[in-house]
């Protein structure tokens, strides 16, 4: 097996005057929250937006584990919908102190280059500036982080970027070189 060299970026966000939003896209386009934890449906939201830019971690996750893991209190999911079609999403898990990371975050390759994925990143940086509205007992928000790496889309650092968000650290590591698995075998074109 190659290992390659990954560039991990970290970035955050430390007041909601931060975000710089961007405008809502033409057509139908609606941002939805999944309120009912479905291990099905965040399964298929993960494999289908990153399955063709190795999102690896999760794929091996048993329901249960989903369950587990989308039941905590302060982990939401925010899809965005064009036309009744699910595009993207984006996944927030509150943290200590009133931390809130930004999990997961992208379109299905289908949707991309709509300028769906900048309105959404608005919108769930948005999302994650009031999520203690939505939770009791949780801290108000006092900074937003994520983290995006060099096998992410080609944009997604400048998107990052063009919202507000402000580079604090980066790592290069090298990993084992693995094939893009799509949302199943064989889903995308090389």
């Amino acid at each position: 097996m190659t290992n390659i060299p990954v560039t991990t970026w970290s970035l955050e966000q430390t007041a909601p005057t931060d975000l710089l939003p961007a405008s809502a896209p033409e057509g139908d386009v609606r941002i939805v929250r999944s309120e009912v934890p479905s291990p099905e449906f965040s399964r298929f939201l993960y494999a289908s937006v990153g399955g063709d830019i190795r999102w690896t971690d999760r794929l091996d996750w048993t329901y249960g584990r989903w369950e587990e893991h989308l039941v905590r209190p302060g982990v939401e999911t925010w899809v965005a919908y064009d036309r009744g079609t699910p595009a993207g999403y984006v996944e927030l898990e509150a943290q200590d102190d009133g931390v809130v990371e930004i999990v997961h975050f992208g379109l299905i390759p289908a949707f991309r280059g709509r300028r769906i994925g900048g309105h959404l990143l608005s919108y769930g940086a948005a999302r994650a500036w009031d999520l203690a509205d939505r939770w009791l007992g949780r801290d108000r928000t006092k900074r937003v982080w994520l983290h995006t790496c060099s096998l992410d889309g080609e944009h997604a650092m400048d998107n990052y970027q063009r919202r507000g968000f402000k580079l604090f650290d980066t790592k290069v590591e090298e990993q084992a070189e693995v094939a893009a698995p799509g949302p199943w075998p064989g889903a995308y074109r090389v």
